[in-house]
This record gives C-alpha cells, sequence and structure tokens, in this order.
C-alpha cells in the first residue's frame, strides 16, 4: 500500500471529496454571479505527546477542517471562509463572499492569476508520510528522550518535557480557470528542552527536528543528549562590556536573517514601501560571496511545492547571485501593484538555501572570527522594517582566540542589516533544516554587543 492510498484511510475525508466540494465551490460562485472564484478546501490532523519527569503530562489530537472562498465582480473581490462542509454551510459562504463583494471598492490589481502562468503538471515531491505511531508508543520515544536528556550531564536536574508530534493534512486549490491541484502533506517533529542547575546558576535549554519524513528525524537519544548539554554548556553565563566585535550566529538562529531579507523584498512590503531594500533588483545587497537558492521542487522539502497559493507554477530561481538581487518574491496581486510578473511565491517562499563558496566547518568559522561574540539564542523582535535596525536579545558565547570561553546572557546585539548582508565573512555548511529557510552558522564582520 503507497502512501497516497495510505492517505485515503486516515483523513476524514478522501481527496475525491475535497475535489467535489471545491467544484460545488465554483459552481455556486458562478451562478450567483461571480466573474470569477478561487477556493482552497482542506482536511486534517494531529497528535502530540509531551511526558515530563517520566510522567504523561498531554496528550493532545486534533482534527480540522476548512474551506475558504475569494470571488470577484469584475474587479470587486469579496472573501470568506468556514469550517462546515455541509451543502448548506457551503452555499450560505459562497452567498457571503458574494455579498462583501458587492459593495467592495474597485481594485485595479484583483484577480485571479494569470491563466498561462498555471501550472499545467506537476510531479509528486515526496511531501506525505504517514507517521503510523501509537500514543503509547510515542510516550515510550518521548521518555527515551527525556532521559537522554538527564544523562547527558550530571547536572541537569529537572526537565520542561520531551515531545514527539504528528501532523498530517491535504488540501485542493482550484478556480474558475480551470485549475484544480492538491495533494497531502506531512510534518512531524521531536522536541526536548532540559534545565540544568550549579550553584545559583540555573538554565535552560532545548533542540527539536522536524521532517515530512519521521524517518529522516534525528533519533530521540540525540536530540535529548543535545537539550541537555546545550543546558549544561550555559551554565556560569556572565555578562560582558559593551563592545564591537565579529558575530557569530548559530546554523539553528541564522535562517532568521534569510528571513528578513526575504520579508524586505516580498511583494506586499514593497508596493506599501516599507521596506529598507526597495528597488534592489540588481544591486549588491550581500557580501559578493553569498548565493540565495530557491528551490521549490526538493524531495521531501518543507517547503516544496509545484505551484502557489494562486495556482502558479514555482520556478527554480537564484534570487541572490554573487551578493546581487536577482528577484523578489511577487504574487499576482503585488505584482500587478508594482508593474511586474507573479513570481509563483503567494503564500511564502520554497525552500529558500543561502551559502556562500566556500562552505566553512563551525570550527574553521570560529577561528576566523577570533575574538567575539557565538550567538546561540535571539530574543524579541527589534526589526525595523523600513530602516533595516537591528536589535534583540540575545545569549551565547564568548570566543577568545578561535575557541569558546564562556557563556554569556543579558546583552543585546544590534547594527543595520544592510551592513550585516554585506559584512557576512563566511557561511557554514553546518545546515540544520527545519523550515523554509536554510543555512549554516553565518559570521558578520562586526556588530555592537551592548552588555550589562
Amino acid at each position: 500500500m503507497n502512501n497516497l492510498t495510505i492517505s485515503e484511510t486516515r483523513f476524514s475525508y478522501p481527496i475525491s471529496t475535497l475535489q467535489q466540494i471545491s467544484q460545488d465551490i465554483l459552481a455556486h460562485a458562478r451562478k450567483g454571479g461571480a466573474t470569477a472564484c478561487e477556493t482552497n478546501v482542506s482536511d486534517g490532523f494531529g497528535q502530540t505527546v509531551t511526558v515530563r519527569q517520566g510522567a504523561v503530562e498531554t496528550i493532545e489530537y486534533n482534527r480540522d477542517k476548512g474551506l475558504s472562498v475569494t470571488v470577484y465582480m469584475g474587479q470587486k473581490r469579496g472573501h470568506a471562509s468556514t469550517s462546515d462542509f455541509s451543502p448548506q454551510a457551503i452555499s450560505d459562504t459562497v452567498a457571503a463572499a458574494l455579498s462583501i463583494a458587492r459593495y467592495t471598492a474597485n481594485d485595479d490589481c484583483a484577480g485571479l492569476a494569470e491563466a498561462e502562468l498555471l501550472a499545467k503538471d506537476y510531479p509528486d515531491l515526496d511531501l506525505y508520510f504517514p507517521w503510523q505511531i501509537s500514543v503509547e508508543e510515542a510516550i515510550e520515544l518521548a521518555r527515551t528522550c527525556e532521559q537522554a536528556g538527564y544523562a547527558a550531564d550530571k547536572r541537569i536536574a529537572n526537565s520542561e518535557g520531551a515531545s514527539i508530534s504528528v501532523s498530517e493534512s491535504q488540501f485542493i486549490y482550484a478556480n474558475s480557470l480551470g485549475f484544480m491541484g492538491g495533494y497531502p502533506l506531512s510534518r512531524h517533529s521531536i522536541s526536548c528542552a532540559m534545565i540544568a542547575e550549579h550553584g545559583d546558576s540555573k538554565q535552560r535549554d532545548y533542540w527539536y527536528g522536524i521532517a515530512r519524513d519521521a524517518m529522516d528525524l534525528e533519533t530521540v537519544e540525540s536530540i535529548g543528549q543535545k537539550a541537555g548539554k546545550r543546558s549544561a554548556a550555559r551554565l556560569g553565563a556572565r555578562k560582558i562590556d559593551t563592545c564591537e566585535v565579529p558575530v557569530l550566529f548559530e546554523a539553528p538562529i541564522a535562517s532568521s536573517l534569510i528571513g528578513h531579507f526575504a520579508s524586505a523584498v516580498s511583494g506586499g512590503n514593497l508596493y506599501r514601501q516599507s521596506s529598507f531594500l526597495l528597488n534592489s533588483i540588481g544591486q549588491q545587497v550581500f557580501a559578493p560571496h553569498i548565493q540565495i537558492l530557491e528551490l521549490p521542487y526538493l524531495n521531501k522539502g518543507l517547503s516544496s511545492g509545484a505551484f502557489d497559493d494562486d495556482g502558479v507554477a514555482t520556478v527554480e530561481r537564484n534570487i541572490v547571485e554573487n551578493g546581487v538581487v536577482q528577484g523578489y518574491f511577487l504574487n499576482s496581486y503585488s505584482a500587478r501593484k508594482l508593474g511586474l510578473r507573479t513570481t509563483g511565491n503567494a503564500g511564502g517562499s520554497h525552500n529558500l538555501i543561502m551559502r556562500d563558496d566556500a562552505g566553512s566547518s563551525f570550527d574553521a568559522l570560529l577561528q576566523k572570527m577570533g575574538t567575539g561574540l557565538l550567538v546561540t539564542e535571539l530574543l524579541g523582535h527589534g526589526i525595523n522594517a523600513v530602516t533595516g535596525d537591528y536589535s534583540r536579545g540575545a545569549s551565547g558565547f564568548w570566543v577568545e582566540s578561535g575557541v569558546i570561553s564562556h557563556p554569556v546572557e543579558e546583552i543585546t546585539i544590534a547594527g543595520n542589516l544592510k551592513n550585516m548582508f554585506q559584512g557576512i565573512l563566511a557561511v557554514g555548511d553546518d545546515v540544520i533544516v527545519r523550515g523554509s529557510k536554510q543555512c549554516g552558522s553565518v559570521l558578520i564582520d562586526r556588530m555592537t554587543v551592548a552588555g550589562g
């Protein structure tokens, strides 16, 4: 039995039912006077088990379903949604969207994507792997994970718990141009958070993994051990004096830098003029050795997809080449607002990967930094999207002569994203895949570190 066949028995509805609901919605909209319509119908479920101090703390199980309808009457747009799949609810939801559209002002940029840009054929990207794990099995895995956390260091005194999560869903997107597509998806995770104590010092840290296929996850023993070791390593953290030094963002948080870039060159922020990277295509935004790729067709990719939320075919792209911006992230609406063509990014980016020409190891990055700050945790959201000013609370480790010296806490790191992007000295090869944006640790030449 293949994965797609298994999906028919695991979800509340077969995907053929979601297809029929989509067709019914389009028919209701057409009958109600809509000139165009699009809909998304989804169904999914999840299971999460959390164990703390060896005892079951929570068992959560959820089933979700929903549909959204967007109708157009000329260039007037109306939107409505419901979680009720009954024929009456579907009819009422379409009627509500039509009613909203009648009282909405014309918008020259409103409408479906251009028909010629819609995906015609698309491959199976291996995005669905059911994890047929019972609650009892999940409890035992979580216990094993937590036990590994306790065993990682004798100073581990407590736990915030270990969790095993299963999430599976399926969807259909359809519109009145004749497009209909969808497929099942999965996303499974293991996480653990431990607390270390020594004298008056108490610290916590965590580790987790996410994958489409549970077989690709780190072992529960490895995740628990890393959570324990990371917690213990933070004991004895000190404050430091304010200084300007190189800063190394550890891989798990370095991907946030790609996120700030992607947000700055996304259509919504660009047409609202709320970005520090306006008119940046063709501009040297990053250091010359930096490349950023968008790879929507990665098998098992956490953000893979052959079409976007508008049904537009996705494409592999060099977003940044030798530090120069080559493209934005646009959906159909934002592209029209900017007088450009959609890039197939309705709903976000697809597997953004930042790398440099060297691909240094983590130890090599420490050596290259010499003396400075290794950041392992970021706090707060002090980012000014218009100016690029960056200021966030942080903790991590002070590094002397390429060697980690001692943990630090209660500090703030500050700079400007334009300068930070230009000042990337190297990107490591220690990539942690946890989402749509991936890179190794990132070394930046200089930032202000405000201590106590």
